[in-house]
């Protein structure tokens, strides 16, 4: 029997019928679902170090467990010293199993490592039901170890959903166990 992750299991079994229960499907095609997590991160002062994008492309395909790429830049800016085509960030989109597995990584072990944590906000959703988090330190993660973190940085988590309206792709994130805040 092959594995198959938690979250997609929960899915499956328990967030189809409440979710259809809310919002009415008379489909369970319709019911919305995740279709990718794309974790990314900026790495401004790259400018004048091209290690950092390594570190941070590092960094990101331990938090994940898939091989981040490098992004570069699309254009010059002078005022930055800018050229086009230069590494300066670093990203990865995850899909299937291993988005689950981020996501339910997450959600029970590193959110909870947040100092002061009392829930995520609600504001960063697009109005096309894909939702914009984003992580101040990347040290909340246990899979990255603080004695050899060169520099605290953040990252963007975006997770895209195939939902059309936001109240849906917050119900849906709601209920794969995205700790919203309470208004």
């Amino acid at each position: 029997m092959a594995y198959i992750p938690r979250l997609k299991e929960e899915y499956k079994s328990r967030v189809i019928a409440a979710l259809t229960e809310e919002f009415g499907y008379k489909n369970v095609m319709q019911v919305p679902k995740l279709e990718k997590i794309v974790v990314s991160r900026g790495v401004g002062a790259a400018v004048s170090d091209k290690k950092l994008v390594d570190y941070a492309v590092e960094e990101l395909t331990k938090i994940t467990g898939q091989k981040a790429v490098a992004t570069i830049s699309k254009k010059d800016v002078a005022s930055f010293k800018l050229r086009k085509g230069m590494p300066i960030g670093a990203k990865v989109t995850l899909r299937g199993e291993r988005m689950y597995e981020f996501l339910d990584r997450l959600i029970t072990s590193s959110l909870p490592r947040v100092r002061d944590f009392n829930g995520i906000k609600s504001t960063g959703f697009d109005g096309r039901g894909n939702y914009n988090l984003g992580v101040l330190e990347q040290i909340i993660f246990p899979e990255i170890d603080i004695d050899k973190v060169n520099k605290i940085a953040g990252f963007d988590i975006t997770f895209v959903t195939s939902a059309d309206t936001d109240k849906e792709a917050k119900a849906l994130l709601a209920e794969l166990g995205l700790p919203f805040k309470k208004n």
